[in-house]
C-alpha cells in the first residue's frame, strides 16, 4: 500500500494494528500464510538438469567427441562405444562434483539470518527477518539493517543510508510526518525502506510491505540478473588453466609428429594426441577448488564462523595482521557491574545503601538505557542489560522508574563522543540522564551530587574521580560515569551543566581460550593488536593477561596524531575512534601487511571495508557491520578467527596439494608417451588406457585430497603472499621431478617385464606399463605431505576420503581385468605372476623415490 502520504491514523485502521501492543503472535502468524515469507526471490538456482547439460559444454568433450566420431568413420565400433562410455562417466563425475558445489553454496547462503527487533503483544522481541510481515511495528537503532518497508511513528535523530536504493550517498535525515502524493523516492523522510541502513539514531517504524513488495523487491530482477565476479582465486586458476592448455599443446604436436616421424598409423596417433589432450588438461580444477572453498566454509560455520565471499578464504590464510576488540572478543562479554562508587564513598554492592546519590546513580542507569529485562533475559546490549540487572539486583524498582519518567528525547552513543543521554518528563518538568566514559562525560558536568544535592564541581574533584576511575580501571574493570540534570523545557541542548553522580566497574573476565589461542598466532608469523574504546588502564591489565603485550604500554587515542611511525609497533590501543581505526588499517596496509580487522558497530563499516579481511561480531554486531564484513563470527570469539585463518590455510594448501598431485601425474603420461614416440618403443599406450588413467587417477584422489584436514603444522608456517602464484617455480620444478619419477617406474617396469620373458611381447608390456602408471599414480597421492608434515602420521596419510578414493579407484582399475568387454576395449590380456611382482615393485619404488625427493625438497 502506498503509505507514505496516508495519515497515520488511516494507515493504523488499514493495519489493523495497535501501535502500542504491535500485532499480536496469532495475527502474525497468519499474515506470515497471507503476504508469504519477507524475502527477495533472488536468481533461481541451476536445477540437476541444467547442471547435467553443462557438462557437456566442454573442450574436452568436444575432443572426445572427435575421436569418437573418427573411430566410427573408420569403422573401430569397440573404440567408439568404450570413448561414449568415457564420456559419459566423465559427465557423471561432473555432475556430482557440479552438484555438490552448487548446493554448498546455497546452504552457506542460508546461514546468515538476520534477525528483526519487533513490538508483539507488548513485548519487544527478536524474530528472523523472513518474518516480518506488514504491520508489525520494527525497533530500528543505529547500526540495523531496514529489513522491510516502512512508516515511521517515532524516530529521534534519524539518519539512513539509502545509498543502496536511490545512490544517495549522503545518510538522509527522517522524521514522522504526511507528505504529498507522488513525492520521489529520495525525498519520502517519513518512511524507511529495505535494504538501507540506519546511520544515526532509532525509530519505531510501522511495516507496510514486506518481500517482493517493497521497493527493493520492485527491482530485484535487476539484482538478480547481476553478474557474479570471480574471486582472486578464480582468476588465477583460470589463468594457471590457459597457460597448462597453451604448453599442453606444443607437447601434444611434438608428440604427434615424432609419432609420424616413426611411421606410427596417422588415426592411432590422432586418437592419441586427442587423449593425450584431454589426461593433461585438469578440466575438472575449477570444480574441485570450488568444492573445497565450500565444504571449508561449512566446516567454518560449524565452528561460528560465516565466510560471505569465497575470495576471503585465500586472504585469511595470508593474514599476518590481526586487530580485535576486546569486549567480547577477546572476553566474555558476559558483563556484570562489580564496583560502584558514588560521592558519598564506594559502594557495598552486597549490602546496597539507601542514600540519595546512590538512589540517584541507579535512576540514572535506568533512564539512560535501551535495553529491557524480562523473566528469562535481557534484550539489547549487554552492557546495558547489565546496568538493569544492577539496579534490579540493588534494590531498584527498574519497570516503574522507566514508566514514572517517559522518555522524550536521546541523544544516542557516539563512537566518537563516547556519551549518550536522553531527556524524561519528571512532573512539570523534565530531567536529562547521562552516561559515558569519564574522561568525555566530565567537561560536561559543573555540579556533584553530594549532600543529599548539587554542589559545585572543583577541579579537586574531578581530579579525584579520574583517580579513582583509573584505579577500577587498573584492575581490569571497564568503567562508565553517570551525570543527570533537572530542566523546566524540553527546548534546547540539554546535554550541558550536568551533575555528576558516581562510577561504575563492569568485570567482563577474559576468555578461558584466548591465552592460547595468542601463542599460536604468534607461532604462524600473526600480530595481534588490541583496539577498544575502554580506558587504556584496563585495555593494558587485559592485554598482559592474555601475552598481548608484555607490558602496560598502551597508545591513547587522542595521542595518536598523524604519525604512523610513533604507533605502528604498539599491540595496544585504547580510546580508539572509527576514524583512528581506519588510519590504522590503511598504515598497516601501507607497508604490505594483510590486515584482518573486527568491529561491531556501525561506524566501524568504513574499517571492515577497507581491511583486507572484515570481520563483523554476530551477537553484539550491528547489521550493518555484517553487512560490509568478509565474515560473521557467530559467537563473537578471538578464536573463531584464528580457527578460520587455520581453515583458510587448510584450504588453499589442499588446493595447492591436488594441483601438484594432478599435474605431477598427467605430465608423467605425457612423459611416457613423448619418450614412447621420440624412440619408437615397441610398445605403446592406446588412446582408451590414457583416458582410463585420466578417469581413475585424476577425480577421486585429487577431490579427496582437497578434503584434508591439516594438522599442527599448518599454524607453524609464515603467512604466504597472496599476490604469488598458486604454482611457484620451485613447485614447477617438483612436479617435473615426481613427473620424471613415475615415468621412470613404468617405462622401467615394461622393459624390465621384457627382460624376466627373455622375448619381447608387446602387448604383455603394453599391459605392465598401464598398471604401473595407474598403481604408481595413485600411491603418489600419498606422497602430497607439505613442509613440515609427518608421513605417516600426517594429515594425508589420515585422511579416510583419501583411502577411500584410492580403493575405490583400485576396485574398478582390476574390475576392468576381469569384465570382458571392458577388457577387450582396453586391449588387456592374462599376465603373469611375475608381471604383477614387476608392478608392484616398480609402483613402490616410485613412491619410496618421491618421498625421499620430498624430504630433501622440503628441508
Amino acid at each position: 500500500m502506498e503509505s507514505y502520504f496516508t495519515s497515520l491514523t488511516a494507515l493504523q485502521q488499514q493495519s489493523g494494528t495497535d501501535l502500542q501492543q504491535g500485532l499480536s503472535p496469532e495475527t502474525a502468524a497468519e499474515r506470515l500464510q497471507q503476504y508469504g515469507p519477507n524475502a527477495i526471490t533472488g536468481k533461481r538456482s541451476r536445477s540437476p538438469w541444467m547442471i547435467w547439460l553443462h557438462q557437456f559444454k566442454s573442450p574436452v568433450v568436444y575432443l572426445l567427441l572427435v575421436a569418437a566420431g573418427m573411430s566410427i568413420f573408420f569403422k573401430e565400433w569397440l573404440d567408439a562405444i568404450a570413448i561414449g562410455i568415457v564420456i559419459l562417466l566423465n559427465a557423471v563425475v561432473g555432475f556430482v562434483m557440479e552438484f555438490q558445489a552448487e548446493r554448498s553454496m546455497e546452504a552457506l547462503q542460508k546461514l546468515a539470518t538476520q534477525m528483526a527487533k519487533v513490538i508483539r503483544g507488548g513485548k519487544l522481541q527478536e524474530v528472523p527477518s523472513e518474518e516480518l510481515v506488514p504491520g508489525d511495528i520494527m525497533v530500528l537503532e543505529a547500526g540495523d539493517m531496514v529489513l522491510a518497508d516502512g512508516r515511521l511513528l517515532s524516530a529521534t535523530n534519524l539518519q539512513a543510508d539509502e545509498s543502496a536504493l536511490t545512490g544517495e550517498s549522503v545518510p538522509v535525515e527522517k522524521e514522522p510526518g504526511e507528505l504529498e502524493e507522488n513525492t520521489p523516492l529520495a525525498e519520502r523522510t517519513n518512511m524507511v525502506y529495505k535494504g538501507t541502513f540506519i546511520r544515526k539514531g532509532n525509530a519505531h517504524v510501522l511495516c507496510t510491505a514486506t518481500g517482493m513488495q517493497t521497493e527493493l523487491g520492485h527491482i530485484a530482477t535487476m539484482v538478480a540478473g547481476a553478474v557474479k565476479s570471480a574471486t582472486p582465486l578464480e582468476k588465477k586458476l583460470e589463468s594457471f588453466s590457459k597457460r597448462l592448455i597453451g604448453i599442453t599443446v606444443i607437447i601434444v604436436l611434438l608428440i604427434f609428429g615424432a609419432g609420424l616421424l616413426n611411421k606410427v598409423p596417422v588415426l592411432e596417433m590422432l586418437k592419441t594426441a586427442i587423449a593425450l589432450a584431454v589426461a593433461a588438461i585438469p578440466e575438472g580444477l575449477p570444480i574441485v577448488a570450488t568444492l573445497a572453498l565450500a565444504r571449508g566454509m561449512i566446516r567454518m560455520a560449524r565452528h561460528q564462523v560465516i565466510v560471505k565471499k569465497l575470495s576471503a578464504v585465500e586472504t585469511l590464510g595470508a593474514t599476518t595482521v590481526i586487530c580485535t576488540d576486546k569486549t567480547g572478543t577477546l572476553t566474555e562479554n558476559q558483563m556484570e557491574v562489580t564496583a560502584a562508587s558514588v560521592p558519598s564513598g564506594e559502594v557495598d554492592l552486597a549490602s546496597p545503601p539507601d542514600a540519595p546519590d546512590f538512589k540517584q546513580l541507579q535512576l540514572v542507569a535506568v533512564l539512560c538505557n535501551n535495553a529491557s529485562l524480562d523473566d528469562k533475559k535481557g534484550i539489547g546490549d549487554p552492557l546495558e542489560v547489565s546496568l538493569l540487572e544492577f539496579a534490579r539486583d540493588t534494590g531498584a524498582d527498574v519497570a516503574r522508574l522507566a514508566a514514572d519518567f517517559p522518555r522524550e528525547k536521546e541523544f544516542p552513543f557516539d563512537s566518537d563522543t563516547k556519551v549518550m543521554g536522553t531527556l524524561h518528563r519528571s512532573g512539570n518538568g523534565y530531567l536529562v540522564a547521562a552516561k559515558g566514559a569519564i574522561e568525555n562525560l566530565m567537561p560536561l558536568c559543573t555540579q556533584v551530587f553530594k549532600d543529599g544535592g548539587p554542589q559545585p564541581l572543583e577541579e579537586g574533584d574531578k581530579k579525584t574521580w579520574l583517580a579513582q576511575t583509573d584505579k577500577l580501571a587498573a584492575s581490569g574493570l571497564k568503567t562508565l560515569g553517570y551525570a543527570y540534570a533537572e530542566r523546566s523545557t524540553a527546548d534546547g541542548e540539554f546535554m550541558q551543566e550536568l551533575v555528576f553522580t558516581g562510577v561504575t566497574g563492569f568485570l567482563d573476565p577474559p576468555r578461558k581460550d584466548v591465552q592460547q589461542v595468542i601463542r599460536e598466532t604468534h607461532t604462524a608469523g600473526i600480530r595481534v593488536i588490541m583496539l577498544t574504546g575502554d580506558h587504556p588502564a584496563t585495555a593494558a591489565n587485559i592485554a598482559q593477561q592474555l601475552g598481548i603485550s608484555k607490558d602496560d604500554k598502551v597508545m591513547n587515542g587522542k595521542d595518536m596524531g598523524k604519525d604512523p611511525e610513533q604507533w605502528l609497533g604498539i599491540p595496544v590501543f585504547a580510546r580508539v575512534s572509527p576514524a583512528q581505526k581506519l588510519d590504522l588499517v590503511q598504515a598497516l596496509q601501507e607497508r604490505r601487511e594483510i590486515v584482518a580487522m573486527t568491529g561491531d558497530g556501525v561506524n566501524d563499516a568504513p574499517a571492515l571495508k577497507k581491511a583486507d579481511i572484515g570481520i563483523a561480531m554476530g551477537i553484539r554486531g550491528t547489521q550493518v557491520s555484517q553487512e560490509v564484513a568478509d565474515m560473521v563470527l557467530k559467537d563473537d570469539a578471538f578464536s573463531s578467527i584464528v580457527h578460520a585463518v587455520r581453515q583458510g590455510r587448510v584450504i588453499f594448501e589442499n588446493i595447492r596439494r591436488f594441483i601438484i598431485f594432478l599435474l605431477s601425474c598427467n605430465l608423467s603420461e605425457l612423459l611416457v608417451i613423448g619418450l614412447i614416440a621420440t624412440f619408437n618403443f615397441p610398445f605403446q599406450l592406446f588412446a582408451l588406457q590414457i583416458l582410463f588413467i585420466n578417469l581413475i587417477t585424476d577425480v577421486f584422489p585429487a577431490m579427496a585430497l582437497g578434503f584434508t584436514e591439516g594438522d599442527d603444522t599448518v599454524m607453524q608456517k609464515q603467512p604466504k603472499d597472496p599476490k604469488l602464484p598458486i604454482i611457484s617455480k620451485k613447485n614447477w620444478a617438483v612436479i617435473w621431478g615426481y613427473a620424471a619419477i613415475i615415468c621412470a617406474a613404468a617405462l622401467g617396469a615394461a622393459f624390465m617385464a621384457d627382460s624376466l620373458r627373455g622375448t619381447s611381447d608387446p602387448g604383455a608390456a603394453n599391459n605392465v606399463l598401464f598398471f604401473t602408471l595407474i598403481i604408481s599414480q595413485l600411491l603418489h597421492s600419498l606422497n602430497m605431505t607439505t613442509g613440515r608434515e609427518r608421513f605417516f602420521r600426517g594429515p594425508v596419510i589420515r585422511n579416510p576420503y583419501l583411502w577411500g578414493a584410492l580403493g575405490l579407484s583400485l576396485g574398478v582399475t582390476l574390475l576392468c581385468r576381469v569384465v570382458p568387454p571392458v577388457a577387450e576395449a582396453l586391449r588387456l590380456q592374462d599376465m603373469s605372476g611375475e608381471d604383477w611382482l614387476v608392478i608392484a615393485g616398480c609402483s613402490i619404488a616410485s613412491l619410496l623415490l618421491i618421498r625421499l625427493m620430498a624430504l630433501f625438497v622440503n628441508r
